[in-house]
């Protein structure tokens, strides 16, 4: 089992962008190589998913706050 590794139990919810993005392009990487058991498979697949669902809510939270920084400009263009 040399070269496979454990899903990360580390909680998603407490990862940057940056590290779900790292550890799901390795989830991914490891799915790809194929993994000795159906369960271990099924784990990495949990696991990216919610790496992914992480990665989203970060892209969504930037895309927000890029909003109100535009809109704000934009009135201060007005006045």
């Amino acid at each position: 089992m040399e070269g496979v590794t454990a899903p990360n139990d580390s909680s998603v919810e407490s990862l940057s962008f940056e590290a779900a993005r790292d550890e799901l392009v390795r989830v991914v990487a490891e799915l790809e190589q194929g993994s000795p058991t159906l369960e271990h498979s099924l784990a990495l697949w949990e696991r990216g998913e919610a790496l992914a669902a992480r990665c989203e809510e970060w892209l969504l939270g930037a895309k927000r706050r890029l909003d109100a920084a535009r809109d704000a400009a934009s009135e201060g263009d007005d006045e």
